[in-house]
């Protein structure tokens, strides 16, 4: 069963999965909004699934940012469409500035470095690679 992450935008959604050991994590995909329904279909239909992990968007001082209520309804239609898979939320007030310098270190071009779906799946692995962790402790 692996677990699937989350980095919801209004524009992208960054996708990571976990192996079928739920060891690594890794990038998966962008996703428009309107477009994520039916790629979880046909995901969830090849690939079991047993928790969704949903970067929550935080203030530094641990309210709800502006874009919170986008992620309450992405979060609220994932149970009601997946009942039997858990949901799960992460905070991710920096996730976008550490994917960001992982995609520097990594050496890519400039160009390459300031694509936004890039930013928006390596968010998600670092999403889901938080939720590993906070689970392994």
């Amino acid at each position: 069963m692996r677990i699937m992450a989350f980095d919801y935008g209004t524009k992208r959604i960054g996708v990571a999965v976990t192996d079928p050991m739920q060891i690594i994590a890794t990038s998966l995909t962008t996703v428009h909004p309107l477009e994520i329904w039916d790629f979880l279909a046909k995901y969830t239909a090849r690939e079991d699934v047993s928790t969704f992990v949903v970067g929550k968007p935080l203030q530094m001082d641990g309210t709800a940012s502006a874009s919170a209520s986008h992620v309450i309804g992405f979060i609220r239609k994932l149970k009601q469409v997946y009942p039997s898979i858990a949901v799960e939320e992460v905070d991710e007030r920096f996730t976008s500035k550490m994917a960001s310098q992982v995609i520097a270190q990594s050496g890519k071009k400039k160009g390459k470095r300031q694509e936004k779906g890039l930013v928006d799946t390596v968010s998600a692995t670092i999403i889901l690679q938080t939720y590993l962790d906070s689970k392994a402790r």
